[in-house]
């Protein structure tokens, strides 16, 4: 049986620029759907005959979907951090929800935080292969599938979901853990806190923006340190500049769609759609590395 192949663009200043776009599209419709942007910036360009663009490189243009972030939630962020600020000026930290959530979002954070500084080496080096992203998409599958699959036990049960203005601080440890999960390539961000959040009893939608509110501060911290560390070959020449430009602008603005997408569509569905598209996508990676159409 003849093998699939895949076209293998040449090396060039016009294609770089094209990459660049297509690379900042696929960060920012990915990032925020449960499949793994990490995955799809690894196995879009591997397909292509791209090189990888490597981790500092996806970090830095998730500043652009850090903004899409900012931009979409813009009033519920002015409310928190203003609340987080009042509690802070009265010597009432804890006052309203509102301050409160800011807080759980410090909270959740720590984990991916101390996880990222200890595992650096191994998430930019060994976790970053084919065989691992495709054992991840399907793993994290099979657990949203089983989250999916309690929330309807619960519901039948008559246990209602809790909505974002019921987070807890249990929430914030049990989301915020998850998330460092989302460190390993392919896993998803969005699917591991997803995922964290229906077991713990949350409504789909409410996961799901309380996974967007919990990204800030790590996308934040990601960026900013893989800029400073990797400044020399991210911004090094002019054009390397106006590459990660172009890429960031271009995640920013399909990251915004994404996340409007998203929350409309899990208010009326379940996340099967993921759940379906993570499997085949991770059957298909593990067909085409057993082929060697891809190389691992």
């Amino acid at each position: 049986m003849a093998q699939l192949q895949f076209p293998r663009l040449p090396s060039n200043r016009h294609v770089d620029y094209l990459q660049a776009v297509i690379l900042g599209l696929v960060q920012g419709l990915t990032e925020f759907l449960p499949i793994s942007s990490t995955a799809h910036l690894r196995i879009v360009p591997a397909l292509l005959g791209w090189n990888d663009p490597g981790p500092a490189f996806s970090a830095v243009i998730q500043l652009g979907t850090l903004v899409a972030v900012l931009g979409y939630f813009r009033n519920d962020i002015v409310q928190i951090a203003s609340a987080w600020l009042r509690g802070i000026l009265s010597w009432r930290p804890l006052a309203t929800h509102d301050s409160r959530m800011g807080w759980m979002m410090i909270v959740g954070t720590i984990p991916i935080v101390v996880c990222g500084l200890v595992f650096k080496d191994q998430i930019e080096h060994q976790f970053r292969t084919l065989p691992v992203i495709a054992g991840a998409l399907v793993v994290l599958a099979i657990l949203l599938a089983l989250a999916e699959g309690f929330a309807a036990w619960r519901r039948r049960q008559g246990h209602a979901a809790r909505h974002l203005e019921q987070t807890t601080w249990a929430d914030a440890i049990v989301v915020g853990t998850a998330q460092a999960l989302a460190l390993v390539p392919g896993s998803s961000r969005s699917g591991v806190t997803i995922t964290a959040g229906l077991f713990d009893g949350l409504e789909r939608e409410t996961a799901a923006r309380f996974s967007f509110l919990l990204a800030i501060p790590s996308i934040f911290a990601a960026g900013v340190f893989q800029l400073w560390t990797a400044r020399q070959a991210l911004v090094g020449t002019s054009e390397s500049l106006a590459l990660l430009v172009i890429a960031t602008l271009a995640a920013l603005v399909s990251g915004y769609a994404s996340i409007a997408f998203l929350l409309g569509y899990l208010k009326k569905h379940s996340t099967l759609i993921f759940i379906l598209y993570r499997l085949v996508l991770g059957g298909l990676l593990f067909y085409w590395l057993a082929t060697g159409t891809l190389q691992a």
